[in-house]
């Protein structure tokens, strides 16, 4: 079997209109990519105006690419770090109080290489609250990360990864558990 990427054809994907896509495409340019903007206020106002589902204290650092932002969702408190790519083809919800560190990306499409169209696949990401992604991480297409839980620096999550658990490598695997505060400091309290 050979790739024939002649006879790619993604015309299903319709992500939305193409002027309003262009029109994201420079807006994103000028305000997210650009590391010379630091307001997260700026940045917010032009996520909502676009579609995107943003709470309150959130916080997008310089240098973020985000793909489409009508298929955005971040809860309350959550940080975007500088230099996130956020390529949403799918829907991506980010909960409350989740850090997405430098350099992470948010993948929601790849190829199908088992066909020789090298068919486009498209499935969210789910962050649930208080999830940190490390710096330079990948997040794959169809992973949910559930609460509370952690992938170190430089990993790749390519599956689901459990809460309160810390994953580490490539692809990711769980190390460890991640002991929440009040399970610390009652301990702290009783010794």
């Amino acid at each position: 079997m050979k790739t024939d990427l002649s006879s790619f054809n993604n015309k299903w994907y319709q992500p939305g209109s193409k002027f309003k896509i262009l029109l994201w495409y420079f807006t994103n340019v000028l305000f997210f990519q650009n590391t010379l903007i630091p307001s997260s206020g700026l940045k917010i106002s032009l996520l909502k105006f676009f579609g995107a589902t943003i709470g309150k204290g959130v916080v997008i650092k310089p240098g973020v690419n985000i793909k489409y932002p009508w298929m955005l969702k971040i809860g309350n408190h959550s940080w975007i770090g500088e230099k996130v790519w956020i390529d949403n083809l799918a829907e991506v919800k980010i909960g409350n109080n989740v850090c997405v560190s430098q350099g992470a990306m948010l993948l929601c499409g790849n190829h199908n290489y088992k066909k020789t169209t090298f068919d486009l696949i498209v499935k969210e990401i789910v962050l649930e609250d208080g999830v940190w992604i490390g710096a330079q991480c990948i997040v794959c297409p169809g992973v949910i990360c559930h609460s509370h839980s952690i992938l170190s620096v430089n990993s790749v999550a390519n599956k689901e990864m459990e809460a309160y658990s810390i994953y580490q490598g490539n692809p990711a695997v769980k190390v460890r558990q991640r002991i929440p505060d009040e399970i610390t400091s009652s301990a702290i309290v009783s010794s």
